[in-house]
């Protein structure tokens, strides 16, 4: 299996989640890379059998929360026929970003096959838990 783990970030916390997804992954002997929305890695993206979607929460502590940069997350690449896991770090309260997350991920195309909050004081805890729920998805066999 290949991934691709595509991150938005601002002050650093969803790339180092984004990093300890791939470090978790490759442990598990998958194959996977990390880039951020600005430089997204197409051969990756064609070559990938799944897409993890992270971004950091936006809004006002425990309203209004949605993903951040949602109009460049929207402008990635076509995701049409991939299948995807979303994931969004936050504060205090994640909101409701996970759903509004899978809405834009859908729209690019992708087979959203789950989501994830993670808190940013637990990146690894989170990391590891997604990959956990990822590789117990079976992605590679559709």
């Amino acid at each position: 299996m290949n991934a691709l783990v595509i991150y938005e970030s601002l002050t650093g916390n969803t790339r180092r989640a984004a990093e300890a997804i791939v470090g978790e992954l490759t442990d598990r002997g998958v194959a996977a890379v990390a880039c951020p929305t600005t430089g997204v890695d197409y051969a990756a993206l064609e070559a990938a059998d799944l897409v993890i979607v992270g971004t950091w929460t936006d809004g006002i502590f425990v309203v209004g929360q949605r993903p951040a940069r949602g109009a460049r997350l929207r402008a990635l690449p076509s995701m049409l026929g991939k299948r995807a896991v979303v994931f969004c770090t936050y504060a205090l309260d994640a909101g409701r970003t996970l759903e509004k997350l899978v809405a834009i991920v859908e729209g690019l195309g992708a087979e959203v096959l789950g989501g994830m909050t993670i808190r940013r004081d637990r990146i690894d805890d989170g990391a590891r838990d997604l990959v956990g729920r990822v590789l117990d998805l079976d992605v590679a066999h559709p």
